[in-house]
């Protein structure tokens, strides 16, 4: 996983819920992020990420039926992501906002 504290719970809450609902995701999202800021910037340990997350591909289904459960088409929104390093070395996210459908 490359998520950790509010980040990795948000996350684990979220696929949980929909395991409990029946939800299964099919398709991929289109993704390009670009960083924002960098801190400290000699030698950063946080790195802001901006993007503009594409779900059109990416959409929810029941898992008994194989309906379509999404009541809207998926779409583009603004994502915002915090990166930190971590103890050993590696980058996780550490908190993400999504905003609504055409929010970008």
């Amino acid at each position: 996983m490359h998520a950790t504290g509010d980040a990795l719970s948000v996350m684990s809450r979220v696929l949980y819920a929909d395991h409990l609902n029946g939800l299964v995701s099919k398709g991929a999202p289109k993704n390009s992020p670009e960083v924002t800021s960098v801190a400290p910037s000699a030698r950063p340990t946080t790195v802001l990420i901006e993007d503009c997350g594409d779900s059109t591909d990416w959409l929810q289904y029941t898992k008994d039926t194989g309906k379509l459960a999404d009541d809207k088409p998926g779409g583009r929104r603004a994502i915002t992501a915090e990166v930190k390093q971590q103890a050993d070395g590696s980058w996780k996210v550490t908190r993400f906002a999504v905003d609504g459908l055409g929010s970008c």
